[in-house]
């Protein structure tokens, strides 16, 4: 039986009455395809609720009530699947937290989870087995520590009277997101059943979803975009997801346009990184006979969108069937539960070509004249139904379009506030409005993102936008993609900043790192009108990066002011 999606008109009260309500509905309809090493596994909607209403009653069994906080700390795959939702049915809220992997730092990550854990008074911590002893050691009894493993759900018998339990009211947190960072996860976004439903029924409807799309994702499920467009949206509304583990895509890229090809796939989130990844990464010897034409949207979301990436990729697949129509952008934060904006489906997002010298020095988007340079910023589209957008001056009054400032947003989706943080709360929400600290401007309506508000470089009164200049280094040949970072260095005798760069590289030949230093110096120059004072080359593993995998520049600004410059003096 069809079901169309949730609208705004008429939808459930809580996530659980959703779950209720789909899983008798569509028991029999596909819900989840999981791509795993040695294969697939498939879950009808009925096998998947009755996997989490079998979790929900281990977890009782454990000693987690409803309303107590639950840390999921497992890798990708079906149990953490069953944890999360098995949390919900409880009435507990569940927070995924990353995967210790090689991309953080083992000290810092175990001190993350011990201080949210204490500040935060986790009643338990469902880890896989390779994390739960450590974790158990280091928390040192201030939590239960469950293993993932000693969970055996074939030994539950079958629990699905918790389907038809209502342990929480639409104003309760059904769940935590946390916000990611170089030491872990800091502040937990407190969103409500009524939130994160409005959210799906207005993001629904911005990309016209149907029964007969089919969600295909990598993302992890710690990340708002990979918990909430490729996770929660399909469960509630019925779409078939396919999902993998992001450890795997990134060892083997190939899997989700294989996965998209084999199931049709018609919507795809990706953050911008991944557009050059996917059209660097992947031979086309791998993808002989590959047929995308069945994507109507790659949404790009949760970095600044570089019209470049759109390009690369387009390029690289197109011969594939990707219509250059299927390209849209997002802007989106967990503090939203998911979208605030988004491109219109079916047309390419809007590029503005805008004046560079009005853009660094006056804090204008001003449209670039013929043959002036030109800096193209991509449009995030028009707010989402019941949100609003505005941009600010730093007394927080509104600003007229095309002013560079603050973006801040209203709606009906939003936190009820950082859970036990009310001081960092009253900060960031105020009469109803929250202020994002991302910059950007407003033009015909559309939202343009340019970066972070702590991130921007202000080098003799022109503004720099660290983003701008890393894009501009992947395709130097030698210097990894993805792995530059800029960030600004205060010159006490000048009064001003400089520009610090640090790539990554995987050579120690001399001449060769010269030359990388040339090209980074050169390409900053040429397309910035300033200069890079500092330009650092480091080996694997020396950039510091966020537990969701992004370049962490006010960690690796730290690192080289302690490591290298201070060793200079």
């Amino acid at each position: 039986m069809s079901r169309l999606p949730v609208t705004l008109a008429a939808r459930p009260a809580t996530l659980l009455d959703a779950a209720r309500q789909i899983a008798h509905d569509r028991a029999d309809a596909p819900a989840v395809t999981l791509i795993l090493h040695e294969g697939e596994r498939r879950l009808t909607t009925g096998q998947f609720f009755a996997g989490a209403a079998r979790y929900a009653a281990a977890l009782e069994r454990a000693g987690i009530q409803p309303g107590d906080l639950a840390v999921l700390v497992m890798s990708h795959g079906e149990d953490l699947l069953y944890a999360f939702w098995g949390a919900l049915l409880l009435g507990a809220a569940p927070s995924i937290f990353p995967f210790l992997s090689d991309k953080l730092d083992p000290v810092r990550y175990y001190d993350s989870v011990r201080q949210l854990v204490i500040h935060s008074g986790v009643r338990a911590v469902i880890a896989g087995p390779e994390l739960a002893a450590p974790l158990a050691e280091r928390l040192d009894g201030a939590t239960a520590v469950l293993p993932a493993d000693q969970i055996n759900l074939d030994e539950l018998a079958s629990a699905e009277h918790y389907l038809d339990r209502a342990p929480a009211a639409p104003d309760d947190t059904a769940f935590l997101q946390h916000s990611s960072g170089s030491t872990g996860l800091q502040k937990g976004v407190m969103l409500s059943h009524r939130a994160v439903l409005n959210q799906i029924a207005s993001y629904s409807q911005a990309i016209a979803l149907t029964p007969d799309d089919v969600i295909v994702s990598w993302l992890p499920l710690y990340h708002d975009m990979g918990l909430i467009a490729a996770f929660i949206l399909p469960i509630v509304q019925g779409i078939p997801l396919v999902l993998m583990s992001p450890f795997h895509w990134v060892r083997d890229p190939k899997i989700l346009l294989w996965a998209i090809h084999q199931h049709r796939g018609t919507l795809c989130w990706l953050p911008n990184f991944a557009y050059n990844f996917l059209a660097a990464r992947v031979r086309p010897a791998s993808i002989h006979g590959l047929d995308l034409s069945s994507l109507r949207a790659v949404i790009n979301c949760s970095e600044p969108v570089c019209a470049e990436s759109h390009r690369l990729f387009l390029e690289q697949y197109a011969y594939y069937g990707l219509r250059e129509s299927a390209l849209a952008t997002c802007y989106a934060m967990a503090e939203n539960v998911f979208a605030v904006t988004q491109s219109a489906i079916g047309q390419p997002p809007h590029l503005d070509l805008v004046d560079r010298r009005a853009l660094m020095e006056a804090r204008r988007a001003l449209p670039a004249a013929e043959g002036a340079p030109a800096a193209a910023q991509v449009s995030c589209g028009r707010p989402i139904a019941g949100c609003a957008v505005r941009v600010v001056d730093e007394r927080r009054a509104p600003l007229p379009e095309r002013h560079i400032g603050e973006i801040a947003i209203q709606g009906d989706s939003l936190m009820a506030g950082y859970y036990r943080r009310p001081e960092i709360t009253a900060e960031v929400m105020a009469d109803g409005w929250y202020y994002t600290g991302d910059m950007g401007y407003l033009a015909d309506g559309e939202l343009y993102v340019t970066g972070r508000k702590k991130d921007l470089i202000i080098i003799g009164g022109k503004n720099v936008y660290p983003q701008d200049i890393e894009n501009l280094l992947n395709a130097i040949p030698g210097l990894h993609p993805g792995r530059a970072v800029a960030f600004g260095v205060f010159n006490d005798q000048l009064g001003t900043e400089d520009l610090a760069v640090v790539g990554e590289v995987d050579t120690d030949d001399l001449d060769a790192r010269a030359a990388i230093m040339r090209e980074i110096r050169t390409r900053v120059a040429q397309t910035t009108d300033v200069t890079a004072r500092y330009v650092h080359l480091v080996g694997a593993k020396w950039l510091i990066k966020t537990s969701s995998g992004k370049i962490a520049r006010a960690a690796n600004r730290d690192k080289f002011i302690q490591e290298v410059l201070a060793a200079r003096e």
